[in-house]
């Protein structure tokens, strides 16, 4: 809860280790572009007319005006609001107001700020510093690979909603908790949810297994009659702020969350965004509403409005701390890499980490 704290998590971690900035399904066409803010730091994200995913800082290089307004759209020029420069969607300078009375321009103004990007998985990952060497396959550490059987990069986007909760941490635990689940939802999801899972680690990354029924399905079967779709359940996390968890809903409905700390230690932003398989019709894109206005009422409703009681009491008393349990392992080794990447004061400790991470499944 300590400012100073925050402040090198987000110095750390969020403008250090690449994040998933976007969904392959929001930008599905050529063209098109997700502009948002992270850290601080405006992005905007772009499928160029080639096809190629690109991130770039979202101001102009002129005077350092935010080029287009957070969001998602469709454009084949960007133009800059403040004296209409104009970029590609490869993000080159091909326009300058009067160009002829300007003057010369330097070759590092030839266009946007790029930033590192590349898309797996369906997940469009991206640094949101320009200098930080992204260090893409030793940070996914092979749960790209992994992630790929849930079919993302082939999906539809069918809706998006965003709620605002307390600081990032506090609500983030509740992502990698099993434990509240017959509890306080137990008037949404209801009291039979098994609250034990089992938590492999691919570095930092989890997946949270519940042991439900998918599981003792396979009890007795042998292991290459095992059926894909009953090895894809639980929450799929991506280190430092992604979860990615699935409903039956007339089909699979996935919920990718992407949770953003905001202008402060106290306060948050999450995007739930779901995506399907396939097209949906009318009365599939009906029951998917209704399930999407569920989840938000018990992440909103439930787990965040808990996480605000959980800030409050820890902010009357700083000296207050937050106990894990054993079988809490998703908690603890969450809190043990944010530990660890404060603590890595420059980029050559952060490579340390990186070079450190392994994978960990559970007998």
């Amino acid at each position: 809860m300590d400012p100073a704290r925050w402040e090198l998590e987000i110095e750390r971690i969020f403008r250090r280790v690449p994040l998933v900035l976007g969904l392959a399904a929001e930008l599905s066409d050529l063209n098109t572009y997700r502009a948002l803010t992270v850290a601080g730091t405006p992005i905007l994200i772009i499928r160029a007319n080639d096809g190629v995913v690109r991130a770039f800082l979202n101001t102009c290089r002129h005077r350092g005006s935010r080029i287009v307004d957070d969001g998602h759209g469709t454009k084949r020029r960007f133009t800059c609001p403040y004296h209409a420069w104009t970029y590609s969607t490869e993000g080159k300078l091909v326009g300058v107001t009067d160009r002829s009375l300007f003057g010369e321009l330097a070759d590092d103004c030839a266009g946007l700020v790029e930033l590192p990007c590349t898309e797996r998985a369906g997940l469009i990952f991206s640094n949101v510093m320009p200098d930080v060497e992204p260090h893409f396959d030793e940070f996914l550490c092979g749960y790209d690979e992994m992630l790929g059987h849930l079919g993302l990069a082939d999906s539809y986007l069918v809706g998006q909603q965003s709620i605002p909760g307390p600081g990032w941490k506090i609500v983030y635990d509740g992502y990698l908790d099993l434990y509240h689940i017959p509890y306080l939802h137990r008037e949404s999801f209801g009291p039979d949810w098994c609250n034990r899972g089992i938590y492999d680690a691919w570095g930092p990354h989890q997946r949270v297994s519940p042991l439900d029924h998918r599981f003792l399905q396979l009890d007795g079967v042998p292991e290459e009659e095992w059926e894909t779709d009953q090895l894809l359940g639980g929450l799929w996390t991506i280190f430092p702020n992604v979860s990615i968890a699935s409903f039956d809903c007339d089909g699979p409905l996935y919920m990718v969350s992407q949770l953003f700390p905001g202008n402060g230690p106290f306060e948050s932003v999450t995007t739930q965004s779901f995506l399907t398989k396939e097209p949906v019709d009318a009365n599939r894109m009906s029951l998917i509403e209704q399930r999407m206005e569920f989840l938000l009422g018990v992440v909103r409703d439930e787990d965040y409005r808990t996480c605000e009681g959980i800030q409050q009491s820890l902010r009357s008393n700083p000296a207050r701390s937050a106990l894990f349990g054993r079988n809490e392992i998703g908690g603890q080794r969450f809190h043990q890499w944010v530990d660890a990447l404060v603590e890595a004061d420059d980029m050559s400790g952060y490579r340390d980490l990186l070079s450190e991470m392994t994978t960990t499944f559970p007998e």
